[in-house]
């Protein structure tokens, strides 16, 4: 072990000192970094209702939280939280990139983050339309439809809206999109300040006016050349936005993608390296992880409704959705409880142990955006090689473990929210070999993290920061 510390300090840390001084890849950090506040409060949002709202049922039949007077009102405070911060994480997310490439370049920070927010916007879906057929309507209720503001026959209902924004557009499926389109918007806005291309009023004028103005023209031109592309774009794609363009050219090359050992190792390297780049994996990869191995765990809880473990063993999947909560991504994606258990043990440098004592309540619950965001692990070099590693250790011991027969198959539907060891004997119908198998994969990425949390500790955070 210390030969490969001593190995990380020759030749990891200059390379990663040198990324750590790129101003463009600083900006970025210190985005994601920006973003804490509303994460961590989202997270505080997201932990509490799993304890009142979503573990309750799995220990207690005809459990609902909704209906039990005080603990209901607590989840629909902790909706209303969660609808302000993870709900719409990309939206925070893109104003604290703008904001922060502006601080980068020295230019007016809150225009550089307006101009981000804006075009990064400007090239979402405001409009929805859909429809139902086959309906044998009474005139009654075709008249209340068309009053609403649909269209309604005795058979058919269609629905058309306008001003509408999708979540699913503005959480972290929003990140990929908003460091693109954020980073090309405000680095045209950052040029036109540099080169003086502004309104200039006399030196009367309140400074906060003249700055205002003086943001007018590289604006304006920043976001008119994103909408130009939004519009070409839309020209040569129609009916796709450039978001779900993404989306969907990450995605569609990885669908089929099924039980086979590379496949699977595939899957979990191209999660984790999503992540570190602060994309949201499961998401960009939901086609497969839901449309693939989803419907396989659909599969198996049905197999073992009819016959239980056995059916399943025999008969069902070795490997679902469920199996990568169970066995790979204790804590969150990338199994990252066993870092901040590292961290809190081994390091000691103050900002590390600081988040690390913020996250470990939500990593607990498997929420790791504290940790991933607040360290952070996203774009941190150093992290790089055990948040790759350790996941694809963790996939390897619980698939062979499920193979040989060694661990019942995960047959069953659990909250993603329910901490570690818990989660994989729920999820092998309380097998209790399950949480065996995952204390061994949380072991071994522990022993894999260490080295590299005492690496960081060589890590002059102040000097990186001041070059």
């Amino acid at each position: 072990m210390n030969k490969l510390t001593q190995w990380l300090e020759k030749y990891i840390l200059p390379i990663a000192g040198a990324i750590g001084a790129e101003k463009h890849l600083v900006a970025l950090r210190d985005a994601f970094i920006g973003t804490l506040p509303a994460t961590m409060a989202g997270s505080v949002a997201v932990m509490l209702n799993a304890i009142l709202r979503d573990l309750p049922p799995q220990f207690i039949e005809g459990y609902d939280g909704n209906s039990i007077p005080v603990i209901s009102q607590i989840i629909s405070i902790n909706g209303y939280v969660w609808n302000g911060t993870l709900a719409v994480a990309g939206l925070i997310f893109v104003f604290s990139w703008g904001y922060n490439l502006a601080k980068a370049y020295g230019v007016n920070e809150l225009s550089g983050g307006i101009v981000a927010t804006a075009a990064s916007l400007a090239g979402i879906t405001f409009s929805f339309s859909g429809g139902i057929t086959g309906l044998n309507l009474n005139p009654e209720t075709i008249s209340a439809i068309n009053e609403a503001g649909w269209s309604a026959t005795a058979t058919d209902i269609n629905a058309v809206g306008w001003g509408w924004l999708p979540l699913n557009n503005l959480d972290s499926n929003f990140f990929f999109t908003a460091m693109i389109i954020g980073f090309v918007s405000t680095m045209i806005f950052n040029k036109l300040m540099i080169l003086n291309i502004t309104i200039k009023l006399p030196e009367s004028v309140p400074p906060a006016v003249s700055k205002a103005f003086a943001s007018i023209i590289p604006a304006t031109v920043a976001i008119y050349a994103v909408s130009i592309f939004y519009w070409l774009f839309s020209l040569m794609v129609p009916g796709l936005t450039f978001l779900g363009w993404l989306q969907e050219t990450i995605a569609l090359p990885l669908l089929g993608l099924s039980q086979g050992f590379g496949a699977i190792i595939l899957t979990t390297l191209f999660v984790q390296i999503f992540w570190f780049f602060g994309i949201h994996g499961p998401n960009v990869l939901a086609p497969i992880l839901e449309g693939v191995f989803g419907v396989a765990q659909l599969h198996n809880v049905n197999l073992f409704q009819e016959g239980g473990a056995e059916l399943v063993a025999s008969e069902g999947y070795m490997w679902v959705r469920g199996s990568f909560d169970a066995y790979a991504w204790y804590g969150g994606s990338g199994g990252t409880i066993v870092l901040i258990i590292a961290m809190l043990i081994f390091s000691k440098r103050k900002d590390y142990l600081t988040v690390s004592k913020l996250s470990i309540g939500p990593g607990i619950f498997n929420i790791n955006e504290p940790i991933m965001f607040g360290l952070p692990i996203v774009l941190n070099p150093i992290m790089f090689i055990p948040f790759l590693l350790t996941p694809v250790i963790s996939v390897s011991i619980g698939y062979f473990a499920t193979i040989w027969g060694l661990v019942n198959p995960v047959s069953q539907q659990v909250a993603w929210v329910t901490p570690p060891l818990l989660l994989s004997f729920l999820a092998t119908g309380a097998d209790w070999r399950a949480p065996l198998v995952t204390l061994l994969a949380m072991t071994v990425s522990f022993l894999i993290w260490i080295p590299f949390v005492k690496s960081a500790n060589k890590i002059n955070i102040e000097e990186v920061h001041n070059k």
